[in-house]
This record gives structure tokens, C-alpha cells and sequence, in this order.
């Protein structure tokens, strides 16, 4: 059972039981972006015991059959789409500006007894622009491609070529948003706020930390989840068109 969960990648384990997730949070070991990882080399990654992350692994499974969250892989892909949109998508367009004039204020106030404000807001700023045009590129773009191919019954041509094309983008640039995830973390000491901290300053941190939990989730899904269903699918269809 050991070596079993350690030779299987990390996006595979919480595909399997979604409540892995909590645990690999804890851990700090990156289940999204990283998800083809095998669990032995993202422990080595993250310095943590494989014998620990295993252990708790075990006791996760018990907790996830009292309280299952959604599977889905046992939705369709559109259902999944939409999921994302109204779930992650609208959390983002929420809480990106939110977040962005309580770190411009923080930055701001207290700038001159914490220097490492104003580069935390600045990776902010750059996630920020980032994930607005990575959202729109999904929903005008790559998402209405995977509807597209779902409900195709012969292969598709689109201008882009494959689907291949606009997910291996989209990858890359979770990879830079996971990478700015990882600064912000490191930046603000893991978004513990100092014992002094005013009201904004905890929220803006707590907030970013909500932000980080809420990203890993979303990147997984798309990661480990939509993506290769939707390259299994037109693969599919490729090969039924030749023969």
C-alpha cells in the first residue's frame, strides 16, 4: 500500500479522494501545478517524511467516506467547465481587486517598518494581471474548444490546431502562478501577520492565504482533471477518424 500511493503522482491522489488535498496543503507539497510528481518526489521536493504524508494519507481515506466532497471525474467536462467559471472564476474576480487596494493600502501604511510589503503587493500586481487575461483566454477560447469536442462525433479542425496548443499555454501559466503563490507564501512568512498587525493588515494576509487554498483547487481541476479527459477525448476521435 506504501510504495503503491508513493509511486502514483500527487494530481493522481487527489483526483482519486479530493480530501488529499487538506493534507498536501499541510505539507506543502504542491498538488496542482506539480500534480505529475509521484508522491516520493514531491516529499523529497518538500523535505517532509514519506512515512508521515503516507500515515496521514491513510487516516484521510477513513475521513473522506464520512464526508465525500464532489467528484468530478464523474462529471462531464461541460458541467466541470461551468464549475470552474462560476466557482473559481467569480472567487477571482472578486476578491483579485479586493485584495489589491487592501495590499496597496497595507504596502502603503506600513511600508516603512516591513520593506518586504511592497514587493509582496508588486508580485500581487503581476499575478493579478495575469490571472485576468488567463481567465478570459479559458472562457473565450479553450473552454468553448473542450464543449466543442465533448459533442463531436468526428475529430475537429480549430485554428489553433489541437487542443494540445492552448493547454500546454495554459499549463505554463499556471506554472507562473503557482511560482508567484510560492513568493507571496515566502515574502509574508506563510501569511502570518506580525503580533502588531491592524485589522486590514490580518485580513489582506488572511485573504491571500484564502487565495493560494482557492488557486491549488482550481489549478487541480483543470491540471489533473479537465484537461487530460479532454485530450483523451480528441485523441479518441483522431484515431477513429483514421480507421
Amino acid at each position: 500500500m506504501k510504495n503503491e500511493l508513493l509511486n502514483k503522482s500527487v494530481g493522481e491522489l487527489v483526483v482519486e479522494q479530493p480530501g488529499r488535498s487538506r493534507i498536501f496543503e499541510k505539507y506543502s507539497i504542491d498538488y496542482c501545478c506539480g500534480g505529475k510528481k509521484t508522491l516520493a518526489t514531491a516529499c523529497q521536493s518538500a523535505g517532509v517524511s514519506p512515512d508521515e504524508v503516507v500515515d496521514a494519507l491513510s487516516e484521510t481515506h477513513v475521513n473522506d467516506q464520512v464526508n465525500p466532497e464532489s467528484d468530478w471525474t464523474k462529471s462531464s467536462m461541460s458541467e466541470l467547465i461551468d464549475h470552474i467559471v462560476t466557482k473559481h472564476h467569480a472567487y477571482l474576480r472578486t476578491e483579485l481587486p479586493r485584495l489589491g487596494e487592501m495590499g496597496e493600502k497595507v504596502a502603503r501604511v506600513h511600508g516603512d517598518r516591513f520593506d518586504w510589503l511592497a514587493e509582496c503587493h508588486n508580485v500581487f500586481v503581476g499575478l493579478r494581471n495575469e490571472l485576468e487575461q488567463h481567465m478570459m483566454k479559458e472562457e473565450q477560447v479553450l473552454f468553448p474548444m473542450i464543449k466543442q469536442i465533448e459533442v463531436a462525433s468526428t475529430a475537429l479542425s480549430f485554428h489553433c490546431g489541437n487542443l494540445q496548443n492552448p493547454i500546454s499555454m495554459m499549463e505554463h501559466e499556471h506554472d507562473d502562478a503557482g511560482q508567484a503563490l510560492s513568493k507571496l507564501r515566502t515574502l509574508s512568512g506563510a501569511f502570518v501577520p506580525p503580533a502588531d498587525a491592524c485589522n486590514t493588515f490580518r485580513a489582506w494576509l488572511h485573504g491571500l492565504a484564502e487565495l493560494e487554498a482557492d488557486l491549488h483547487q482550481h489549478i487541480h481541476e483543470e491540471n489533473n482533471i479537465l484537461f487530460p479527459r479532454a485530450q483523451a477525448v480528441e485523441a479518441k476521435l483522431s484515431v477513429a477518424q483514421e480507421t
